[in-house]
């Protein structure tokens, strides 16, 4: 029976949520409201929601040559690091849902990859605010605290360097935007 209620609060939860991608909007172009009780899985789903308004606003208007660019010899373009953010989102997505499903990342282009990642950051939050307990997310090898340290605290890292990245290619990070609040300043 509570397996039952998870599933239909969780589907309600994506149904609701993908009303509110009406016209096409992608998710995170401001964070969600807060929720209202603290629970081990409403603060992960706030990561997760943190995370996906940086990685928007971070990847908000790139051009191809800021893809291109890397700071180093040895480092990443844009185009990898935003590469493995999407797969670090397909891999929190897959490690709380049933759905194993993924798409074929290497054809997609740069906005679909954005789109994707986002979605997939997403799903993942509103799977995990339905949650009193994430330890179900725990497996044999691992438990969700490694979720945590590992792959959501990595496309956070990876999202500052995009940021870094396109700054210095010369196309800065929307002033206008706040981490703190969550919001777009008018």
């Amino acid at each position: 029976m509570k397996s039952l209620l998870i599933i239909s609060l969780t589907f309600l939860s994506i149904t609701i949520s993908s009303q509110d991608l009406k016209d096409n909007q992608l998710p995170y172009y401001e964070i969600p409201e807060q929720p209202e009780r603290y629970t081990a899985g409403t603060v992960a789903s706030r990561m997760m929601d943190g995370l996906g308004f940086r990685y928007y606003w971070a990847t908000e208007g790139l051009k191809s040559n800021d893809l291109e660019f890397k700071a180093s010899e040895s480092g990443r373009t844009s185009a990898e690091t935003i590469d493995h953010i999407l797969g670090l989102s397909s891999f929190i997505l897959n490690s709380v849902s049933s759905d194993k499903s993924r798409t074929n990342e290497a054809l997609l282009s740069f906005e679909e990859k954005r789109k994707q990642t986002l979605l997939n950051i997403k799903e993942a939050s509103d799977i995990l605010r339905n949650m009193d307990d994430v330890s179900q997310f725990d497996n044999d090898k691992f438990p969700f605290w490694n979720i945590i340290n590992g792959p959501i605290s990595d496309a956070l890292w990876h999202c500052g360097q995009v940021v870094m990245l396109r700054r210095a290619s010369g196309n800065s990070f929307n002033s206008k935007v706040s981490v703190f609040t969550g919001t777009v300043r008018e």
